[in-house]
């Protein structure tokens, strides 16, 4: 909606306004700073990095980028003030693998059915290394918002599929489209040892034999390329294959290959492929490396450990079995239950132990969600806590080390100036179990997470309305349409005086109060507009914020169903 404008006053004051002198002030703004975003973000208790403290500190957001945090800060004009007291904040968290953004495929007809299954078409062996998750991305998957809630804002994602999926990408987790989610695309060749039923490879050890024949294929194929490019007379042109060009960037060691890798066996599996073709590794989501430990720490790789932990059984259990002198074999039976379940309990406690184990030995490790449940991850880190781990070596897995394993360090992982103002605040210690997020920026983009009271019952808000705001200058009226579902609206938003439409995002109905936010374009800069308006029947009142700009009344009506 253009009707939202920008007029210049004392030549230092921005108002934007609706309406009646939309056109006249355009002259007057070629000198005017573009629109920013500012926060400042007070009386926190600030944790720039591991062993790094500010009680009582100060941290000011400018155009998306940290520029100041301490004490003692003045707060700049037209800042929006965030009073933190007594709350925790963090670099926002780097997941080192994960499917956020991208929509799970819908499950397919395990039968196969191919007139040659020992030599399937690639698409269907699982062989898809030339796709990008780039253009799988969207921003409005739940996944996003399930993992960003938890204080994470930059993942490495990467797409569903077997034994190679495609390539992944370093993406936010903001944005209003795929391209800009993608902070660094093409970060990881993917890789599973995950054949396809039916049809070779369907085993581990076809599996590694398809990736070593691929692997050298593409090696010869590139070898061949430069040749050619080097002087073509005589030499037969090179063949295009999409499949081999795809390992070109990680034999040139341009990117690494990722390959999830859970147990120890498949571990091992990876690390000898590794040892054969001598592409960089990142190992992400493991579960079982403790046995060797000794081999991880030696190897060069870059290392995640999964945040998909199993429970905790046994628990509370008597550690005395009732003695029936009468049934001695049931008595055994009963012993050798007991056996069991103690050696089970074991291995579980050393997956909550192996973060401890890695972090006492040294060994730099960030955290992966692949395999966790959303509703576990935050759980299963505090429990990490309770068996060993400090709670600086898990906020350093959580940003520190995966920006230093990944490259990101001069941009992210701290809470320094001059970096990307990624952060996640939550009202007590993060690891503590009883604490909650309440804010999460990304790119310097606030998400807000506090807990909302519980109304009776949801205002009918599908339909259009009328509306009119009262600008600087004038009045503005215009339509908003409101389309969908209790959970799932959509919606659009349009000037009367322009004739402009916008989309609606992040439409949110909780008892008789409506909110919703649209981005309008002045100048080539972007401006989030947020509106809030409590409902009766069939009106509504509120107030509409353009940015820092101030606020203005907004008042509108229900039109009539035909």
């Amino acid at each position: 909606m253009t009707g939202l404008k920008l007029a210049l006053m004392h030549r230092a004051l921005l108002v934007l306004f609706l309406g009646a002198c939309y056109i006249t002030s355009l002259g007057q703004s070629d000198d005017l700073d573009p629109v920013t975003r500012i926060y400042a973000i007070k009386n926190a208790h600030i944790i720039q990095a591991p062993g790094r403290i500010i009680d009582n500190g100060m941290l000011v957001i400018k155009n998306g980028i940290i520029t100041a945090v301490g004490q003692n800060i003045d707060i700049p004009a037209g800042a929006r003030v965030i009073q933190a007291d007594s709350m925790y904040v963090y670099a926002g968290f780097i997941d080192g693998l994960s499917h956020a953004g991208v929509p799970k495929p819908k499950e397919e007809d395990k039968k196969n059915k191919v007139k040659d299954p020992g030599n399937p078409p690639n698409n269907i062996a699982g062989i898809e290394p030339q796709r990008d998750v780039r253009d799988m991305l969207d921003p409005n998957d739940k996944s996003v918002d399930e993992i960003r809630r938890l204080g994470f804002t930059v993942s490495h994602t990467v797409p569903y599929g077997r034994m190679l999926p495609g390539k992944g990408a370093i993406i936010l987790l903001s944005g209003d489209n795929p391209d800009a989610m993608v902070y660094k695309q093409q970060a990881s060749l993917y890789s599973q040892l995950a054949g396809t039923p039916g049809v070779y490879p369907n085993t581990i050890i076809g599996v590694m034999a398809k990736y070593r024949e691929l692997y050298r294929q593409a090696e010869q194929a590139k070898a061949y390329k430069s040749l050619y490019a080097q002087g073509a007379n005589g030499m037969e042109r090179p063949a295009s294959d999409r499949i081999l060009e795809a390992f070109y960037p990680v034999i040139a060691k341009q990117i690494p290959v990722a390959f999830k890798a859970e147990d120890v066996l498949s571990i091992q599996r990876v690390l000898d492929l590794r040892s054969q073709l001598g592409f960089n590794l990142v190992l992400a989501d493991v579960k079982q490396g403790w046995d060797i430990f000794d081999k991880l720490k030696s190897s060069d790789i870059k290392l995640f450990l999964s945040l998909d932990l199993p429970e905790m059984e046994g628990q509370g259990k008597s550690d005395t079995i009732k003695v029936d002198k009468k049934e001695p074999l049931k008595l055994e039976a009963d012993l050798e239950k007991k056996r069991l379940q103690a050696r089970k309990d074991e291995v579980i406690k050393k997956h909550y132990q192996q973060p401890a184990l890695f972090s006492s030995k040294g060994v730099l490790f960030g955290f992966s969600t692949a395999e966790a449940k959303s509703k576990d991850i935050k759980t299963n880190l505090s429990k990490l806590v309770e068996n060993g781990l400090s709670e600086e070596a898990a906020l350093a897995a959580l940003t520190t080390s995966p920006a230093n394993l990944f490259g990101l360090e001069a941009t992210m992982g701290t809470l320094d100036k001059g970096k990307i103002a990624n952060l996640v605040i939550s009202d007590k210690s993060y690891f503590n179990k009883d604490s909650k997020v309440i804010y999460v920026f990304i790119d310097g983009k606030m998400f807000e997470y506090r807990d909302k009271p519980k109304t009776k019952k949801a205002a009918k808000v599908i339909g259009k309305w009328t509306y009119s705001v009262e600008g600087f200058q004038g009045v503005n009226t215009g339509d908003i349409v409101i389309k969908g579902e209790e959970g799932n609206y959509s919606g659009t938003i349009s000037s009367v005086v322009t004739g402009d439409t916008n989309d609606l995002s992040a439409i949110s109905v909780n008892g008789n109060q409506l909110s919703f936010s649209f981005t309008v374009v002045f100048e080539g800069s972007a401006i989030e507009v947020d509106i809030i308006v409590t409902i009766d029947e069939n009106t509504f009142e509120g107030t509409m914020t353009p940015g820092e700009y101030g606020s203005f009344s907004i008042e509108g009506e229900k039109v009539p169903e035909k």
